[in-house]
């Protein structure tokens, strides 16, 4: 299996998360509403998304995707590091990358435990009863808002959830500017224009996930 098409999946994958993230946060804006509008939008949006065929269908895939991300990132990122020769070659490469380029794994990485920690305290709860149980609103729908609400009145938790969004936005920028080259965009007008897209889509992700959490705690 070829480096190119490793590269290509990472890259891939890694758009199609980016689409995800947008959506995702469009949903949790919603936690910003007054509770008497906000818990049944939550909840009627949280209930249309588990009864959804097409939905299921790609929330399954958004966990394929996580998982060939992460495989194959990890992949790459072992072989290029088995592909180094000596200190010279380290040193070379900090003069014509970026930080965040240079620490994709680490950031990676970061993101993954992200992710783990926010599935077991939230997805596990609410799809699969593990944990306390979770109620119902006035509409009989299970009561995601208060899941929700509950975790970001948790310091712990949400300390923990708006740090981990300064990597996730390093790992935006500099990902969602690989990944047309990656894919054969470049055009060099076209790939400054990218460049602009990936820091303001990365700045609008991570203090936009950053913020809400923050927001729900000091109400």
């Amino acid at each position: 299996m070829s480096m190119f098409f490793r590269k290509g999946v990472i890259a891939t994958t890694g758009l199609f998360l980016c689409i995800f993230l947008l959506v995702h946060l469009s949903a949790n804006a919603l936690l910003l509403l007054p509770e008497e509008t906000a818990r049944g939008l939550y909840n009627s949006y949280s209930a249309t998304l588990r009864e959804s065929l097409i939905i299921s269908v790609i929330a399954y895939l958004i966990y394929l995707s996580i998982i060939l991300h992460v495989i194959y990132s990890a992949i790459v990122t072992y072989r290029n590091r088995k592909c180094r020769i000596g200190k010279y070659a380290v040193n070379r490469k900090s003069e014509y990358s970026t930080w965040a380029s240079q620490n994709m794994a680490v950031l990676g990485t970061l993101i993954l435990i992200f992710i783990v920690v926010h599935l077991a305290n939230f997805w596990a709860r609410v799809k699969l009863g593990i944990g306390e149980q979770v109620g119902v609103d006035s509409n009989g729908n299970t009561d995601v808002y208060e899941v929700a609400y509950l975790l970001f009145n948790n310091i712990y938790y949400m300390l923990f959830y708006v740090i981990l969004m300064i990597p996730l936005g390093f790992h935006l920028h500099h990902g969602l500017k690989s990944a047309f080259k990656t894919l054969g965009f470049y055009h060099k007008k076209g790939l400054k224009i990218l460049a602009s897209v990936a820091l303001i889509y990365a700045i609008i992700i991570s203090v936009g996930f950053g913020i809400i959490p923050l927001i729900v705690y000091f109400k």
